[in-house]
């Protein structure tokens, strides 16, 4: 039925040149509201190229792009935060001497009322507040509040990644390899924040190697290959070994060679006759 619905995001025909490269040849994207959407593609597919022209990282060459059914070209990162597009790297960038409630308003910090907040005076109590309620409704557990990012696990700094993305993002999030390094504890802990999140109507893009975590958090899978998308599964009704024919292209070679051998077949059955 998700078909049938216009998507929160989506692009088409994108088109992107580095020099004499080409790395999204008309790509494709489709995402709706609430659905995790794994991108993969094995490497060199356009992948991080894709999602940094959907994140307004860098402006396509060609084709288009949709917000809510409307075309848009988003004039740098911040224009596609204002938008409620928002991205979590790999790399987190948070400050990592800083405790949680300041990363979680990196950038954007509350300022105090009145003359206090005219000359730039930070209003902590209100970020903590704030902090506890957004760590709460996507059961992120920190013992200490205080404690620099530093000194959390690894489970721990992605979640307050994904919360502060949550905090400001109100249509889409794009989470890169969000579980790379992580144990196998933490790992569960961050995919079920992301089914969280999801299930607070925002779109999930999960860009991921991992095709057993793809296929346990994600509704939908998008395949690209050599700059385009070559494939588009229901992630229930898909396998690892599906995907991975769709990202090297044996799918392609396998239906080839069942068509061949369905005429010679059919040949053959005639002439039995």
């Amino acid at each position: 039925m998700a078909s049938l619905i216009e998507p929160l995001l989506a692009a088409y025909g994108v088109v992107k040149h580095f020099g004499h490269v080409q790395a999204l040849q008309g790509a494709d994207f489709t995402a709706h509201a609430g659905e995790v959407v794994a991108l993969i593609g094995d490497n060199g597919a356009g992948k991080s190229t894709l999602v940094n022209v959907l994140s307004g990282v860098i402006a396509p060459d060609g084709g288009e792009i949709r917000l809510d059914g409307v075309p848009v070209r988003f004039t740098g990162p911040q224009d596609a935060q204002r938008r409620g597009v928002e991205t979590v790297y790999q790399d987190l960038s948070m400050a990592p001497d800083l405790d949680a409630p300041s990363n979680l308003y990196l950038g954007r910090e509350i300022v105090r009322g009145g003359l206090l907040g005219r000359i730039g005076v930070l209003d902590r109590p209100a970020m903590r507040r704030e902090s506890v309620k957004a760590f709460a409704e996507l059961g992120v557990q920190l013992k200490d509040l205080a404690a620099p990012v530093a000194s959390l696990s690894g489970g721990q700094r992605q979640s307050v990644a994904v919360a502060r993305a949550v905090a400001f993002a109100n249509k889409v999030i794009f989470m890169d390899e969000p579980t790379a390094a992580l144990g196998v504890v933490q790992r569960a802990r961050v995919l079920e924040t992301v089914r969280r999140v999801a299930d607070r109507g925002i779109c999930v893009v999960l860009i991921s190697h991992n095709m057993p975590e793809v296929l346990s958090v994600a509704d939908r899978v998008e395949v690209l290959r050599l700059g385009k998308r070559v494939a588009s599964f229901n992630a229930a009704d898909t396998s690892i070994e599906e995907l991975v024919g769709a990202m090297t292209g044996s799918l392609d070679h396998l239906a080839q060679q069942n068509a061949a051998l369905g005429s010679t077949g059919a040949g053959n059955s005639e002439e039995a006759r």
